[in-house]
Order: structure tokens, then sequence, then C-alpha cells
């Protein structure tokens, strides 16, 4: 909840929950629509979130989202209900202590959680996407309905990356750049899909936990590895069964007759030759330019890649499998009497061996990490000296989480944290039109170690007295696959 509002004449009143103070008749909400006039009050709108351990006991796998219910009060046992800072409010304007600071007893222990819902202008996601195929050039502006909103970063083993967001696109350029900045990040933050374009590149839609879809064209799986390591994977399955392997890869293509692999196997040279920069033996860069074809080349031909075989080492009848990263093309080839590759009907062996291939990729997947620093005026809601909650944070005294998931805090100054947005709940993320993106974080200590801290020791509370107050609540269940939070408590000394 907010401070007390200022009221007008006509009955609206002034939200201070961040900068843009709107003005909110009653019935209405703010711009943000996260706050609401009702009957002259000013309340939250969405429920105040709370993690439970129990409720998905006994089940699958449950979604967040999937076993919500009204919060009755009831806490089973302190240990198993986590407050989380979704719907909690911010501190806005700043010199107000976080929204709750609540403590409870976990295995003897008296912990306190502070929660708040951070205004970060700093923001962004992170987007990794598993996909050969080329998205576009490294820099290349990525742009949401027409506006930049971020760029092409450099590539990861199997998948492309994109950073979007961050302070220069959501302040820094046209109000309308900020305002797709702002909806953009909102979107992807609360698992949404969203089609980006990139520049002298590809349209691809990305939604977190989805496969990601690229010039309409759902990926299906990530490549297995470069052509060097598929290679090396695959070698021993290929001896005796054809004379020569080549596997097309943007990055590193591999040859199996050069490869080491081949030649501990005692697979005898066929001649080949390849465009491209060799490497090292079996390994060739830039055989063609990047793309969409095979192995995230721009070819559709392999046999384009091929120069004329060594007439002085190849022979006639030879054959050779040609395979991308991921399996999804693969070609049989016999060389005639002038040596000439010709397609033919891939033998049963070899098919089984592409299916390997295919077996052995993972599922693509479009991940999607929010990124933010924690500023001073969010850690003044918890500690009047805010360095101090920096350093207990890095010490491993104090634990960051965003919502109850874990969150990776980068090392080196501030507090700049990294959270996976499909371990929060459903909607954990809102925006206020700055543009900023409000996010959910909660530290959680000791409450000995948080006194300390210098924390603000009057504004604690019990958590058994927030079923006494007017907020709405919701109880949802933790996912399986995402660690209880007070599980991850440091112990006394900061060790794990």
């Amino acid at each position: 909840m907010s401070a007390i509002p200022a009221k007008t004449e006509d009955g609206k009143i002034r939200c201070d929950a961040c900068p843009v103070l709107c003005y909110i008749r009653d019935g209405a909400t703010g711009a943000c629509d996260r706050y609401a006039n009702a009957g002259g009050e000013l309340v939250r709108v969405d429920p105040h979130v709370l993690l439970n351990k129990t409720l998905a006991e006994g089940q699958a796998v449950v979604p967040f989202g999937g076993s919500v219910q009204d919060w009755d009060g009831d806490l089973l046992h302190a240990g198993n209900t986590f407050v989380t800072a979704i719907g909690a409010g911010t501190t806005y304007p700043d010199y107000k202590p976080a929204p709750f600071i609540v403590a409870a007893e976990v295995e003897g222990v008296d912990m306190v959680t502070v929660v708040t819902e951070g205004i970060f202008s700093y923001c962004g996601v992170k987007i990794k996407i598993d996909t050969d195929r080329h998205l576009g050039p490294e820099q290349a502006s990525v742009r949401a309905q027409g506006e930049a909103v971020g760029h092409v970063t450099t590539g990861e083993y199997g998948s492309q990356m994109l950073s979007l967001g961050g302070v220069h696109h959501l302040t820094g350029g046209s109000k309308k750049e900020g305002r797709v900045t702002c909806d953009t990040l909102l979107e992807l933050c609360n698992g949404k899909a969203v089609e980006l374009t990139i520049d002298g590149g590809s349209t691809v839609i990305v939604e977190a936990g989805k496969a990601p879809i690229v010039n309409g064209q759902q990926e299906e799986r990530m490549r297995v590895g470069c052509g060097s390591a598929t290679i090396g994977m695959f070698a021993k399955q290929w001896q005796g069964k054809v004379d020569e392997v080549v596997v097309v890869d943007d990055h590193i293509t591999g040859v199996l007759s050069e490869h080491q692999a081949g030649k501990l196997l005692g697979i005898p040279d066929t001649g080949i030759k390849l465009k491209g920069r060799k490497s090292t033996p079996g390994r060739y860069f830039q055989v063609a330019e990047p793309g969409t074809g095979w192995g995230g080349t721009d070819i559709s031909d392999p046999l384009s890649i091929l120069l004329p075989f060594d007439a002085k080492v190849a022979k006639p009848g030879t054959t050779m499998l040609m395979v991308s990263t991921t399996g999804e093309h693969a070609g049989y080839y016999v060389l005639d009497d002038a040596l000439q590759p010709v397609e033919t009907d891939m033998p049963q062996a070899l098919q089984d061996s592409v299916a390997r291939i295919k077996e052995n990729c993972e599922p693509a997947l479009s991940t999607v990490l929010f990124m933010g620093g924690a500023g001073g005026s969010l850690r003044a809601g918890v500690t009047e000296n805010p360095v101090r909650l920096t350093q207990s944070v890095k010490s491993a005294l104090t634990y960051v989480t965003c919502g109850g998931a874990p969150a990776y805090v980068w090392p080196g100054g501030g507090i700049t944290l990294m959270v996976d947005v499909t371990l929060l709940p459903q909607n954990a993320f809102g925006y206020v039109p700055t543009p900023a993106l409000v996010a959910p974080i909660e530290f959680t200590l000791r409450l000995d170690d948080y006194a300390t801290l210098g924390g603000h020791m009057d504004h604690v509370r019990r958590l058994e007295t927030l079923a006494g107050d007017n907020n709405k609540r919701l109880r949802v269940a933790t996912r399986r696959d995402s660690p209880w939070p007070f599980n991850m408590q440091p112990t006394k000394g900061g060790g794990r």
C-alpha cells in the first residue's frame, strides 16, 4: 500500500507509487493498471502473492497459477509459506521502508524477508534462442513494432543471443521507442509471445520456454554440436559403413577422413577438398556464408562447398554422407568415374545414424532472463545505509530472489541480478509509464543479521499478522523444479 495519498475536491486521489503521480478518479485505475481508487481509498489491484510449499506435495509439477486459492490466513508451518514481492507495492518516493518486512521462524531460526516491487529503469532481458539458423549479424538492431529495442549479441554453442532493453532504449530515444521497449520487455517477462525483426536478418517469434519460430518455421531442435564435435561423437558408428562424412556447419565443418577421430580409426584418405579456411585437420571455417540453410549456412546444395576431389587419391565408387549438425538435412553420394558425387538412396545404416544425430539434439527453446540493477533507492527500503545490503549479499548473508525464484547476482559493484522468468508466478512483472519495468525482489536473511545490518526493525512484522490486514492475497504452489527459498538460506557466518 502506498503512503496516504492527496485528495482533490472532485474526489480524485494522487497515487505516489511511482514518479508519474497519477490523479485517479473513483472506480478507475492509474496509468500502470496496478493501483486504483476504490471509494476514496488507494488500493493495489493485483493480489499480493504468497508461495506455499505444501500445495504441490504429492502432485505432479504444478505450474504457477495452477493451484491458486485465496489465502485464508492458515500458515500450516511458517517454513512452508514464503512472502513474495509480487503485488506488494514499491518504496517510491524512496524514503519509505519496503512494503513488507516479514519475520518467521524457519527450522528454529528467526528469519526475515524484505519484499518490494522495484521500479527498474535500468533493466532488460537476455534471450537465448536455440537454433542453427542465422538470425542476423552481431550488433544488428532488434526491432519490435518497427522500433529498435535491442541488438544481436555474440552467439553461443547452438544458440543465437539477443540483448533487449536497457536504459538507453527505455529513456534515451524517442517517446515511442521507450514505450515499445517497455511493452516488449513486459510481454517477454510475463511469458507472452513477441515478434522481433532483426536488421539484415530474420523475423523471430520468442516466447519464454517455447520453441522459437524463425521466418514462420518453428524450430524443433538445437544442434548436437559443431561439425567437428559431431564427427568425433559418431565416427565409430560410421566406420565400415561409409568412406567419407562431411558435417556441414556455419562455424566448424567436420570431415571424417581428415579428422583425428578418423585417423585413429584408420579411415583412409578420400581426396576430398573443401572450400573455406582449414583450421586443423578435418576442421574447416567459413565454408559458406551464414544463413538459414544447411548447418546454419546459406546453402541448399551441400555439394556447393566441395572443390574437385584430388584425382591422385580419389577413387570411383567412394561413398559419402553429408549431414547437418541437427540431422535436419542429409544426403548420400557415390563418386562416379569422373569423380563427381552423385546423390543416391541412403542405406538404412546411415539413415539410422542421421536419426541418432537428431535424437541427440535437445528440443529448441527460447530462454528469457530478466536482468536488472537494484539501485540505491530500492536498497534504502531494506536498510538506512544501502551499501551494507550490497555487502551482505556479496558475503552470502542475504539471499536474493525474484518472486521466490532464485536470482543470479553478478560479481562486482551493486546488486545486478538475472532470473529465469519461467520460474516466477504468472504475470509477476508490471510497468510504470516513466517508462520502467516493475519487478519483484526479495531479500531474506537471519533476523539478528538484519538488525546488525541496520534494517528497519520498527517495521518488522510477524508472518501470522498478514492475515489481519486488508490486502488481498493469493497462495500459489511452488514449482518442483525451482528451489524453495528457505532451503537456500545462509548459515551464521555466511556459509551456504
